[in-house]
């Protein structure tokens, strides 16, 4: 997926979830920010931010700007994490209709339907292969990083243990189920539910997965305009 018009700054600071106040070319202004996680090891003062530039297409917008990456300093150097909560739906769509992401179980899809409903919860997806065979799909973007271990959520998150609830249930029906981590950036080594934040949710993942839940993680390559799903790496639910 690709945005229209990217420019660079320097983060100031969060005055609320929804906003960060940005230094762009000496100026500060306002950007939408479409990440309403914590990210407090991500939007630090002074680090280099990317926003997405909507002069000339405003439409409704009562901001210029919305941010939608950051660089992070780790041991290894710099990292390039893209926190565009929307962003990951839209890479897995992709990656679903040219083949990039290959479900367990399932043949060539022949149906991929957005935003389908099960039971009391709004699945990411709905799909069908070639031989019939129907699956839903949740899908998750992960930002937070520690020494190439990537974990989610950032915050706690009940809405999410509803949905990988919900999955079981899916599975029980006689559907596929699958529930795919976007980690939006790259070189990472494994992902890891975070059971120090949530640990609720770490075990309802674990429950699914003993239950027949497919649980995939796949990174990205990152650029300042684009995010691309390119491989799964491991998930480790120990």
């Amino acid at each position: 997926m690709k945005y229209e018009k990217i420019v660079k700054g320097k983060f100031i600071e969060r005055p609320n979830r929804f906003v960060a106040v940005v230094d762009v070319d000496g100026e500060r202004v306002k950007a939408h920010v479409k990440n309403t996680g914590r990210c407090r090891e991500l939007l630090v003062e002074g680090a280099a931010v990317y926003l997405e530039d909507f002069e000339g297409r405003m439409g409704t917008r009562k901001m210029r700007y919305s941010l939608i990456g950051v660089e992070k300093r780790t041991p290894a150097g710099m990292l390039m994490v893209n926190m565009d909560s929307h962003a990951p739906n839209k890479a897995v769509g992709e990656a679903l209709a040219d083949g990039s992401i290959m479900l367990e179980g399932m043949g060539r899809l022949t149906l991929i339907n957005p935003e389908k409903t099960f039971g009391k919860s709004r699945f990411d997806f709905y799909v069908e292969d070639e031989a019939g065979r129907g699956a839903y799909i949740e899908v998750k973007g992960v930002t937070l990083e520690d020494e190439g271990i990537v974990r989610f959520p950032d915050a706690p998150t009940e809405r999410g243990v509803k949905h990988i609830n919900e999955l079981i249930s899916v599975v029980a029906a006689g559907f596929k189920a699958y529930v795919i981590f976007v980690v939006q950036m790259s070189g990472m080594k494994e992902f890891r539910p975070n059971d120090e934040t949530h640990p609720q949710f770490g075990q309802a993942l674990r429950n699914a997965d003993t239950a027949g839940v497919k649980v995939i993680a796949y990174e990205c390559i990152i650029n300042e305009n684009s995010m691309n799903i390119c491989n799964d790496i491991r998930v480790n639910l120990e």
